[in-house]
């Protein structure tokens, strides 16, 4: 257990220090969107790039994931939307507690980490997640969202623009074209190389500290907009469903999919079920708050699986060692 927490708390030490940096204003809250543009269209998809053209086409696409991981977001979801309908809750607040509970922070978090523990060989099933994720988990929330009042035409609509959003996101471009230059076994000339070198080795430590400055600075706007915090019924199921549920399902349905034949060994699936493992991603905080929904019951849903799963995901890590 200690040689997997000497390897996992550098990379929580940085989200804490970004918290810190932020709660106490040593870093400007204006400031945190340049640093989420600079991991978001620069670093991140230099590192996405990176591994993808060092990883086998076979692995970067693998239909065996797909048939692993979506199904298990999308029951995520379902769980989710029902607990929160049945809390009383409208679709837009359901939908993006679905969200949040079953998208993990793959992108600025899991790559580098799961990297760090398992090797290179992670990074195919761990990046796969994040297409899937992005493209179509993220899609049907969003449509979920506006459900409200809207009917289907507002939710066909929603869906159309969540897409537009995954079009204009650079992450899956940079995935694709990984995948592109693994095919081909084409790679940039050296100059082109050594920028992307450069920036993709900037991806984990910056993304690591902005994830803790954005937490921070959903919980201060958040703080700021509500005259009543959530009580912890309205947060904790969700953020107990992301770091138990989510783990366990992802396992259950991979071993069973394994029993019927499926082409998964065992590594991926243990990747998988690691990525589920971890918090939710903070970019669900961004969306909540364009969409109208209660961001402050998200930020503190991303904040309490983020510093929970320093714990809880060292101990999954143990486990499926």
């Amino acid at each position: 257990m200690l040689d997997i927490l000497q390897v996992t708390f550098p990379f929580f030490a940085l989200v804490l220090c970004g918290y810190v940096a932020a709660r106490r204003r040593m870093l400007p809250l204006e400031a945190i969107g340049g640093l989420n543009g600079f991991v978001l269209y620069f670093a991140l998809p230099a590192m996405l790039y990176r591994f993808g053209a060092e990883t086998p086409i076979a692995r970067l696409f693998d239909p065996a994931v797909l048939a692993v991981w979506l199904p298990c977001a999308l029951l995520m979801v379902a769980i989710t939307v029902r607990f929160s309908r049945g809390r009383g809750l409208v679709w837009n607040d359901a939908a993006f507690g679905a969200l949040v509970a079953a998208f993990p922070n793959t992108g600025f978090m899991g790559v580098p980490l799961l990297i760090a523990l398992l090797g290179a060989a992670a990074a195919g099933p761990t990046i796969a997640t994040i297409l899937i994720d992005m493209v179509i988990t993220t899609s049907v929330c969003v449509a979920l969202s506006r459900l409200d009042g809207a009917g289907q035409r507002g939710a066909a609509e929603a869906a159309r623009k969540a897409l537009k959003g995954v079009a204009l996101n650079p992450l899956p471009w940079a995935i694709l074209l990984g995948g592109l230059s693994s095919a081909l076994a084409l790679r940039p000339v050296a100059p082109i190389m050594g920028t992307i070198e450069l920036l993709a080795d900037a991806a984990s430590p910056v993304a690591l500290f902005t994830i803790g400055a954005v937490l921070a600075r959903s919980q201060l706007l958040a703080a700021e907009a509500e005259r009543q915090a959530p009580q912890a019924r309205e947060f904790l199921p969700v953020a107990l469903a992301k770091l138990l549920l989510h783990p366990l399902l992802v396992l259950g349905v991979g071993a069973l999919a394994r029993w019927l034949g499926l082409p998964l060994d065992a590594f991926s699936l243990g990747v998988l079920v690691l990525v589920a493992a971890l918090p939710s991603a903070s970019n669900v905080a961004m969306l909540a708050e364009r969409y109208g929904a209660d961001t402050g019951r998200i930020a503190r849903i991303i904040l309490l699986t983020t510093a929970a799963s320093f714990f809880s995901f060292s101990a999954a890590v143990a486990l499926m060692k």
